[in-house]
């Protein structure tokens, strides 16, 4: 079987605490500079399709506007800027499914992960359970059984890595890209990858694994992004208590759809 490629799905990014995308009255008044970051976001997280490719700078700001429920000028205000600046997943948030195009999805309801490598910044013990944890918000609702296996094949692989890792898509040190995985599928399909540049934690400081996980795992079932805000697929990042935490409607909703409620029996 030939290599399959897949897209990046998600790169949770934190932008400088600096303004990365000075307020302008105007868009056609940026700087260059300025206008290369702005269309730089847009061209990562709302890309230019064959039924958009006409569009002007200022048509783009309203399609994402009209997708983060933002009011809709084509100007960079406050309230855009502050969603350009907001951690986030690097998947783009056009079109309106929470499943892939083709909704790629596993053709079987047992599953196997293996950890390939950890972090340093958490115990090992920690890292298993936040990984468990986050598998088993989605098998909660759905058919789906997670089985950990040490030596042979896994279909979901789990790494921690630095810079370039073998998946074309290297990551680029603290502060930036936290995470990325995969659609269903072979070799390297449904794998999720944690950039180890950055801290990890298992509380509300620097970044939480089994919330990242959560979300990289959705992913790796076939879940793309929702434009529902407080979702575990919504793109922007957000701290929730892992002790508390419940899989919101939205996202039941969309793995449900792919996989069936989970009945009495499974």
């Amino acid at each position: 079987m030939g290599t399959m490629h897949y897209p990046l799905l998600c790169a949770l990014i934190f932008l400088p605490e600096t303004p990365a995308f000075p307020l302008q009255p105007r868009p056609e008044a940026w700087s260059s500079i300025d206008h290369e970051k702005v269309k730089g976001y847009l061209d990562t997280f709302f890309p230019i399709l064959s039924d958009t490719q006409n569009l002007s700078v200022e048509e783009r700001i309203k399609e994402m506007q009209k997708f983060f429920h933002l009011t809709v000028t084509g100007k960079l205000d406050k309230e855009t800027e502050e969603i350009m600046k907001m951690p986030r997943c690097g998947f783009p948030d056009t079109g309106d499914y929470q499943t892939f195009p083709g909704s790629p999805r596993w053709k079987k309801r047992h599953l196997t992960y293996k950890i390939r490598s950890y972090t340093r910044d958490l115990p090992r013990w920690k890292v298993d359970d936040a990984i468990r944890r986050a598998l088993k918000v989605w098998s909660d609702v759905t058919p789906l059984r997670f089985h950990r296996v040490y030596r042979r094949h896994a279909d979901i692989k789990i790494t921690f890595a630095r810079h370039e890792h073998g998946d074309w898509s290297p990551f680029d040190g603290r502060g930036k890209v936290l995470a990325h995985a995969f659609p269903p599928g072979e070799g390297i399909g449904g794998d999720a990858h944690f950039d180890d540049d950055e801290k990890w934690s298992d509380v509300n400081q620097d970044v939480n694994l089994f919330l990242v996980a959560a979300h990289e795992f959705g992913h790796s079932l076939g879940l793309a992004h929702s434009n529902v805000r407080g979702a575990l697929m919504y793109p922007l990042y957000s701290y929730q208590n892992p002790q508390t935490f419940r899989l919101p409607a939205d996202d039941w909703r969309g793995i449900q759809r792919l996989y069936g409620k989970k009945s009495s029996n499974s």
